[in-house]
């Protein structure tokens, strides 16, 4: 049986990390450390490296909070990241070698925030079966997203505006200027409807943008050169995340976000991604999720899938 050796992040690591997570069969710009570290300043980074031999086979973005390992908070999801040829046998290693390091390091839990399926560049579902195994499931939530290998079940309702939109003079520019967007539509909104701020402010949504220009993009509605709407997308190898989006009230009377959503739909589907993710639905209510939100979501054509939350119990 090979040693396997777990090991801290440190800034000496970091073009081995990214390297690393460039090649990785689940891997994405998320994990990047220029991406990761733009908030350093939240969270105690505690991300881990795994050796086998000497070789990097493993890697595990996180933060620690008092006594528990997170699979990282400052990011949407996370988990074991893998090489992309990697036994079972290796990953069963890998998840013991791991449980007896954080029991060594006196966490009393690791709290794992798992990557939706339609992330992974081929199947990545090794950890999570171990995870099942030892682990308890503390919560499960819905992704809502589009598959291109399947047709598109747009609302009639939602074609049909579409089509009558197009009549209007509506203009669509992609942009790496968030500031119109974030300024006059993104943040009045959120504070009018929900009294919240963006996660990321301005600045920081500026500068992920001048280190992931090709991964963080910015398109807008305008209608006599006054914007209306706006999605900022993240965007991977092969699926396309919608990470904000928000309408003025003119833009809602002229349903200009369902045409900005539409249209970009149309647009990735032809340049042949697999996936156009909505994000999720989630609400602190009886039900888990906002009805309206999530009805929105299925209209544009998303199905449901899933992403859960595990807890490994490590020390009493």
């Amino acid at each position: 049986m090979s040693q396997l050796k777990v090991e801290r992040y440190a800034v000496q690591h970091f073009d081995l990390w990214n390297t690393f997570i460039s090649e990785a069969k689940n891997g994405t710009f998320l994990f990047h450390r220029h991406f990761m570290e733009y908030h350093k300043d939240r969270f105690e980074d505690f991300s881990l490296l795994i050796y086998k031999q000497d070789s990097l086979i493993a890697v595990i973005p996180a933060n620690r909070n008092a006594d528990s390992l997170y699979s990282h908070q400052g990011l949407t999801f996370g988990g074991l990241i893998l090489k992309q040829k990697q036994s079972v046998k290796d990953i069963s290693l890998i998840f013991e070698a791991l449980f007896i390091f954080l029991q060594k390091e006196k966490f009393k839990s690791f709290i794992v925030k798992e990557m939706p399926e339609i992330y992974f560049k081929t199947p990545a579902f090794e950890f999570s079966y171990f995870l099942a195994k030892q682990a308890k499931l503390d919560k499960r939530e819905m992704v809502l997203a589009v598959d291109y290998s399947k047709p598109l079940t747009i609302h009639k309702t939602k074609l049909k505006h579409f089509r009558k939109a197009k009549d209007i003079a509506f203009e669509i520019r992609e942009s790496s200027d968030f500031t119109p967007f974030w300024t006059d539509v993104l943040q009045p909104r959120l504070l009018e409807k929900h009294q919240v701020k963006p996660v990321h402010s301005l600045e920081e949504i500026t500068y992920l943008n001048t280190c992931f220009p090709k991964n963080i993009k910015q398109f807008d509605v305008y209608l006599d050169n006054k914007i209306l709407a706006g999605l900022t997308l993240f965007e991977n190898e092969h699926i396309v995340k919608s990470q904000y989006g928000a309408t003025t009230k003119e833009g809602e009377k002229h349903r200009a976000l369902d045409f900005l959503f539409l249209s970009l739909i149309y647009k990735y589907k032809a340049e042949g991604k697999r996936f156009f993710s909505m994000g999720t639905a989630t609400e602190q209510n009886r039900l888990g999720y906002n009805e309206g939100l999530l009805k929105q979501k299925e209209e544009l054509g998303c199905k449901v899938y899933l992403q859960d939350f595990f807890k490994l119990q490590l020390n009493d």
